[in-house]
Order: structure tokens, then C-alpha cells, then sequence
């Protein structure tokens, strides 16, 4: 089982999309860790959006789809959607 899961980050006021193949729980303890990188300038990352796949292609094809939009209101749509 692999993930296209979405982050968001209260203090930066930003989104970060990103795929895995490890549990959700295991990724997000590695952005909020002290890192280089996108989610290494906060430790306040949380996941407000998760969607599950079967293999790790598919969870990245879903990953760079999202990132084409360019869109952070699309992506609020999309995590309100879900409800």
C-alpha cells in the first residue's frame, strides 16, 4: 500500500504534496524532523489530505498531477471535498 497524501503547515501557511510508500504516521514524523528541504523549515507539518494506492507508480503519478496544478485553491478544494 502506498500514499499521495497532502501536508499543511500553520506557521509557513503552506501545502506540501508528496507520496510514499511507508505508513503516513512514519512520513510525517520525517518532515517534522530537523531536515533539509521544503518541510525542514517547520516541525508544525500535518496531514489534512491522504489518498491510498496500490504501488508506488501510481502514487507518484498522482503526486506529480497535483503539483502540475500550481494551485494551492485547488488544493483547498480538493482537501474540502473529502469533507
Amino acid at each position: 500500500m502506498c500514499f499521495m497524501y497532502i501536508l499543511h503547515s500553520k506557521s509557513l501557511s503552506k501545502y506540501y504534496v508528496g507520496h510514499t510508500c511507508e505508513t503516513i504516521k512514519e512520513r510525517l514524523r520525517k518532515h517534522n524532523s530537523n531536515h533539509r528541504g521544503f518541510t525542514g523549515s517547520a516541525s508544525d507539518w500535518e496531514v489534512v489530505y491522504v489518498e491510498d494506492y496500490s504501488n508506488k507508480s501510481e502514487a507518484y503519478d498522482r503526486e506529480r498531477e497535483l503539483k502540475k496544478w500550481k494551485s494551492k485553491k485547488m488544493i483547498i478544494k480538493l482537501i474540502n471535498a473529502k469533507g
